[in-house]
């Protein structure tokens, strides 16, 4: 995790080779293994040749990994793919990002989104806020919890309600308390802000990341459909390119 949140990415091929070396069946580290080419160069051939792998080896392995499979396929802009392994995953809430967890129903607000299907996404959303409230006034000082919150106003497209959570999220874990949780929320606030049209807002947001360690990769900016309400924007071009990793 170090050696990834520091985008060493040659030293984080050879860690997880160690690690496979003493545990060569262990699914979850051969994808990890290959979600390094994504996340340093943009490349998901290697995830998909080490998912077919695991496929045909160990089967049962794959409910472990859908995590991984819904990120890449929303990556992929395959609704198909995303929902094929959202239902593999089944009801309990995935984590895909940032180490928050994500409902059934915001993950299926998502897909409808990719097609274009705004009624069905609105009603996915409308059902994950209602979930999502549920644990926040359960856990009412969980900044993850209320950021996924501000995410699914966000998608809901309540500006307002949605910078306010995401800001909360943040006064309630700063960078400073938590380097690695506090910079997801960060990354998290830049999302919201994009989706909801305060440009200035999510390159602040951005610009404040990239001076830190963090999990935020050059594959995840070129690729994830989160960030296209910036692309075309010059400022995004320029922070997407500093995430190039370097030739090995």
């Amino acid at each position: 995790m170090n050696y990834e949140w520091l985008r060493r990415y040659a030293d984080l091929k050879s860690a997880l080779a160690r690690a496979l070396a003493i545990n060569p069946d262990d699914a979850f580290m051969k994808l990890r293994l290959a979600i390094v080419e994504f996340d340093s160069k943009g490349d998901a051939r290697p995830f998909h040749q080490t998912l077919d792998s695991i496929r045909a080896t160990n089967p049962v392995a794959i409910r472990a990994i859908t995590d991984f499979q819904v990120g890449v396929a929303m990556a992929e802009r395959d609704a198909t793919a995303t929902k094929t392994a959202l239902d593999v995953h089944g009801e309990n809430p995935m984590s895909f990002y940032h180490d928050v967890s994500f409902s059934r129903s915001f993950v299926e607000g998502l897909i409808a989104r990719m097609r274009k299907d705004e009624g069905k996404a609105r009603s996915a959303f409308v059902a994950a806020r209602a979930e999502q409230e549920k644990v926040v006034q359960a856990q009412p000082n969980d900044s993850r919890a209320v950021c996924v919150l501000g995410l699914i106003e966000a998608g809901l497209g309540q500006k307002e309600e949605a910078l306010r959570e995401g800001r909360h999220a943040i006064e309630l874990l700063p960078v400073e308390k938590d380097a690695m949780l506090g910079v997801g929320l960060v990354a998290n606030l830049a999302i919201i802000a994009a989706w909801v049209g305060d440009t200035d807002l999510a390159f602040e947001q951005l610009e404040n990341i990239i001076r830190h360690p963090s999990d935020l990769s050059y594959g995840e900016l070129k690729l994830m459909p989160w960030w296209d309400p910036l692309r075309g924007d010059p400022r995004f071009e320029k922070i997407v390119a500093s995430l190039v990793a370097p030739k090995e």
